[in-house]
């Protein structure tokens, strides 16, 4: 079952799981040891980033590691760059408030 990217990014632990693997890819036993959580619950957390393509299994001999998938973090970029657009302008505005408010004082 394919999920929402969204859905992935909305639990702090997932993104939390999402910064560690952009540096590196890791383990799910070496991922626990940074939660104060289980090993199961972090695997259950894996399997959904896996579910929403966000992160893919790797295997080295025994072990399984988990990578992040940069491409997909586009699509969540993608989404935002509507948004920052907008902050973007609203702080040009606030730049230009400011300005002029500081000009009326002098």
């Amino acid at each position: 079952m394919r999920r929402d990217i969204f859905q992935a990014i909305a639990d702090p632990t997932r993104r939390a799981i999402i910064a560690l693997l952009a540096v590196q890819a890791m383990t799910p036993n070496n991922l626990a040891t940074h939660f104060d959580t289980t090993r199961q619950a972090v695997s259950k957390h894996l399997k959904l980033l896996t579910e929403c393509e966000l992160v893919t299994q790797q295997h080295q001999g025994r072990e399984i590691y988990y990578l992040l998938e940069i491409d997909k973090m586009k699509e969540i970029d993608k989404w935002l760059e509507q948004f920052r657009k907008i902050w973007e302008t609203r702080f040009s505005q606030l730049d230009d408030l400011l300005s002029v408010i500081k000009k009326q004082k002098k």
